[in-house]
């Protein structure tokens, strides 16, 4: 069950740091969000672009897990919203297309905020750390000798 877990973050992850790695080198992705209405896209696609690679990689390995899950959830809200707005669409198709992604990016936000709240669980970086049981020690109770 522990490999379930482990498997579970690679493919989570996977969309996200190749998804990040293209909004960094790909110029293409700022037209793209320009012509969606996005302020700023010249910041704020390489911006999104460092926010999916850095939680998706935290996520991966399982170090900061949490902290990578709600970089993943400020991801995908305003990218969501924005970028998959398909009640604003006419044509048909498109609107379609675009309703599956919205609905694909939604389920992702639950799956982020799953990762948010429970962490990486087994069998990442944090879980191997020596320094996971040293912490975990410092949390018990003194227990003193009766003299």
């Amino acid at each position: 069950m522990k490999l379930m877990v482990l498997l579970g973050r690679i493919l989570f992850s996977s969309i996200f740091i190749s998804g990040g790695l293209k909004h960094l080198a790909d110029p293409g992705m700022v037209s793209y969000a320009a012509s969606a209405g996005v302020p700023l896209p010249g910041v704020l696609v390489p911006l999104s672009g460092l926010l999916a690679l850095a939680g998706g990689l935290s996520i991966l390995f399982g170090v900061k897990a949490k902290i990578g899950g709600w970089m993943i959830v400020v991801f995908l809200i305003p990218v969501t919203l924005m970028m998959h707005a398909f009640w604003t669409v006419s044509d048909p198709q498109v609107r379609m297309v675009q309703a599956a992604m919205f609905s694909k990016n939604f389920s992702m936000l639950g799956g982020a905020m799953l990762i948010a709240y429970f962490g990486s669980g087994p069998l990442s970086m944090e879980k191997l750390s020596p320094m996971e049981g040293q912490a975990a020690r410092v949390d018990e109770p003194v227990m003193r000798k009766a003299a």
